[in-house]
Protein backbone atom coordinates (compact mmCIF):
# COMPACT_ATOMS: atom_id res chain seq x y z
CA UNK A 1 0.00 0.00 0.00
CA UNK A 2 1.42 3.35 -1.06
CA UNK A 3 1.58 5.97 1.64
CA UNK A 4 2.81 9.52 1.98
CA UNK A 5 2.99 10.63 5.59
CA UNK A 6 3.68 14.24 6.49
CA UNK A 7 5.13 15.40 9.80
CA UNK A 8 6.76 18.44 11.35
CA UNK A 9 3.81 20.78 11.48
CA UNK A 10 2.94 22.80 14.54
CA UNK A 11 2.49 26.24 16.04
CA UNK A 12 5.17 28.85 15.48
CA UNK A 13 5.42 32.59 15.86
CA UNK A 14 5.71 34.87 12.86
CA UNK A 15 9.29 35.03 11.68
CA UNK A 16 10.02 31.53 12.90
CA UNK A 17 10.90 28.35 11.01
CA UNK A 18 9.58 24.84 10.59
CA UNK A 19 10.74 21.86 8.57
CA UNK A 20 8.11 19.56 7.18
CA UNK A 21 8.90 15.99 6.21
CA UNK A 22 7.09 13.63 3.88
CA UNK A 23 7.94 9.96 4.18
CA UNK A 24 6.97 7.74 1.26
CA UNK A 25 6.46 4.02 1.58
CA UNK A 26 4.93 1.16 -0.34
CA UNK A 27 6.93 1.55 -3.50
CA UNK A 28 10.09 3.12 -4.88
CA UNK A 29 9.66 6.86 -5.23
CA UNK A 30 13.07 7.47 -6.70
CA UNK A 31 11.62 8.34 -10.12
CA UNK A 32 8.70 10.36 -8.80
CA UNK A 33 8.43 14.12 -8.85
CA UNK A 34 7.46 15.45 -5.43
CA UNK A 35 5.54 18.49 -4.33
CA UNK A 36 3.98 20.39 -1.46
CA UNK A 37 0.57 22.02 -1.48
CA UNK A 38 -1.43 23.79 1.20
CA UNK A 39 -5.02 24.59 2.02
CA UNK A 40 -6.06 27.38 4.34
CA UNK A 41 -9.52 27.48 5.96
CA UNK A 42 -12.15 28.53 3.45
CA UNK A 43 -9.70 28.49 0.55
CA UNK A 44 -8.83 26.10 -2.24
CA UNK A 45 -5.76 23.95 -2.16
CA UNK A 46 -2.79 25.78 -3.66
CA UNK A 47 0.63 24.86 -4.94
CA UNK A 48 3.63 25.63 -2.72
CA UNK A 49 6.74 23.92 -4.11
CA UNK A 50 7.84 21.02 -6.30
CA UNK A 51 11.00 19.09 -7.05
CA UNK A 52 11.75 16.94 -10.08
CA UNK A 53 12.75 13.34 -9.50
CA UNK A 54 16.39 14.12 -10.29
CA UNK A 55 16.49 17.22 -8.16
CA UNK A 56 17.57 19.27 -11.15
CA UNK A 57 14.41 21.36 -11.30
CA UNK A 58 12.50 23.14 -8.57
CA UNK A 59 9.44 25.35 -8.68
CA UNK A 60 7.99 27.65 -6.03
CA UNK A 61 4.86 29.69 -5.63
CA UNK A 62 5.64 33.41 -5.69
CA UNK A 63 4.29 33.75 -2.16
CA UNK A 64 6.98 31.46 -0.71
CA UNK A 65 9.90 32.09 -3.04
CA UNK A 66 13.02 32.98 -1.09
CA UNK A 67 11.56 31.71 2.18
CA UNK A 68 10.80 28.02 1.54
CA UNK A 69 13.13 25.33 0.23
CA UNK A 70 12.13 21.89 -1.03
CA UNK A 71 14.68 19.09 -0.91
CA UNK A 72 14.98 15.34 -1.00
CA UNK A 73 16.62 12.99 1.43
CA UNK A 74 19.53 10.81 0.36
CA UNK A 75 17.34 7.72 0.57
CA UNK A 76 14.96 9.21 -2.04
CA UNK A 77 11.89 8.26 -0.05
CA UNK A 78 11.73 11.46 2.01
CA UNK A 79 11.09 15.00 0.86
CA UNK A 80 11.42 18.09 3.03
CA UNK A 81 10.02 21.58 3.05
CA UNK A 82 12.15 24.03 5.01
CA UNK A 83 10.03 27.04 5.85
CA UNK A 84 11.71 30.21 7.11
CA UNK A 85 10.42 33.69 7.89
CA UNK A 86 6.95 32.31 8.39
CA UNK A 87 3.98 34.62 8.16
CA UNK A 88 0.44 34.28 9.54
CA UNK A 89 -0.80 33.86 5.96
CA UNK A 90 1.25 30.66 5.73
CA UNK A 91 -1.20 29.05 8.16
CA UNK A 92 -2.72 26.03 6.43
CA UNK A 93 -2.77 22.28 6.21
CA UNK A 94 0.27 21.24 4.17
CA UNK A 95 0.04 18.22 1.88
CA UNK A 96 2.74 16.20 0.21
CA UNK A 97 2.15 14.83 -3.30
CA UNK A 98 3.95 12.56 -5.72
CA UNK A 99 3.55 12.12 -9.44
CA UNK A 100 5.31 9.92 -11.95
CA UNK A 101 4.66 12.03 -15.04
CA UNK A 102 4.34 15.69 -14.15
CA UNK A 103 7.57 17.47 -13.34
CA UNK A 104 8.21 20.40 -11.06
CA UNK A 105 6.67 22.95 -13.41
CA UNK A 106 3.60 20.93 -14.37
CA UNK A 107 2.79 19.92 -10.79
CA UNK A 108 1.96 23.53 -10.01
CA UNK A 109 -0.91 23.42 -12.48
CA UNK A 110 -2.56 20.13 -11.54
CA UNK A 111 -4.39 18.61 -8.59
CA UNK A 112 -4.98 15.15 -10.07
CA UNK A 113 -1.59 13.88 -8.98
CA UNK A 114 -0.83 10.23 -8.38
CA UNK A 115 -0.48 10.20 -4.59
CA UNK A 116 -1.36 12.52 -1.73
CA UNK A 117 -0.62 12.52 1.97
CA UNK A 118 -3.12 13.26 4.73
CA UNK A 119 -1.63 16.62 5.61
CA UNK A 120 0.01 18.32 8.58
CA UNK A 121 -1.23 21.52 10.22
CA UNK A 122 0.98 24.60 10.27
CA UNK A 123 -0.19 27.54 12.35
CA UNK A 124 1.71 30.82 12.41
CA UNK A 125 0.76 33.27 15.12
CA UNK A 126 1.25 37.02 14.79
Amino acid sequence: QVQLVESGGGLVQAGGSLRLSCAASGRTFRSYHMGWFRQAPGKEREFVAALSWSGADTNYADSVKGRFTISRGSAWNTVYLQMNSLKPEDTAIYYCAADARRGAQAMALRTDLDYWGQGTQVTVSS
